[in-house]
């Protein structure tokens, strides 16, 4: 996946220059900051599409009273709760809705969903989950469109996710956390 920035400290942009950056683009590529570096993705594929809309259908109807369900483009700014400038745009996200603003989300979500592609992969499982697990974010799924799959990752008491289930093809998956939920990956891509 190509960034606009080498990996050199002295290359690493500040959120007020991510933002100056991002505001001149006039494409329709998706842009991140992940600890000052510009990550740049390129629009979502069909089979990523069905797989974000499949799930916010079944989360949509079983969120709780005070969540939200809320999808990319959607910045989340972990500058003050993660390491380095990091401003993300998760797939999909359930934040507490006293946590928004107009304009972003300052806090850590309840819930960060990652939809796996050829471009994005080793950023989703790597990098960009250790943010997430640095800024506290307590659940953290990553569906693989093209299997279909979701691995379902929770927060430990020392800060790293471990895995707490792996679902494919038709296998059923019930949870309680963040909400109570039954699916399986094969629903979710039709």
């Amino acid at each position: 996946m190509p960034t606009l920035t080498g990996p050199g400290r002295d290359y690493r942009l500040s959120r007020a220059g991510f933002e100056d950056f991002r505001d001149g683009r006039r494409d329709h590529a998706r842009y991140e900051l992940l600890d000052g570096e510009v990550l740049v993705t390129p629009p979502p594929s069909t089979a990523h599409q069905r797989a974000i809309m499949g799930l916010a259908l079944v989360l949509g109807p079983v969120l709780p009273h005070g969540m939200e369900l809320l999808g990319a483009p959607y910045d989340v700014l972990l500058d003050d709760i993660a390491e380095g400038d990091t401003t993300l745009q998760p797939d999909l996200l359930i934040a507490r809705t006293a946590d928004l603003t107009d304009a972003n989300l300052p806090a850590a979500p309840v819930l960060v969903v990652e939809v796996l592609s050829p471009s994005t992969w080793r950023r989703d499982l790597g990098p960009k989950r250790d943010a997430y697990a640095a800024a506290g974010v307590e659940h953290y799924w990553v569906i693989a469109p093209d299997t279909p799959s979701l691995t379902a990752y929770r927060l430990d008491a020392e800060g790293a996710y471990r895995e707490e289930a792996y679902v494919a093809g038709d296998e059923r998956w019930t949870t309680t956390a963040p909400v109570q939920l039954d699916l399986s990956p094969a629903e979710l891509v039709g």
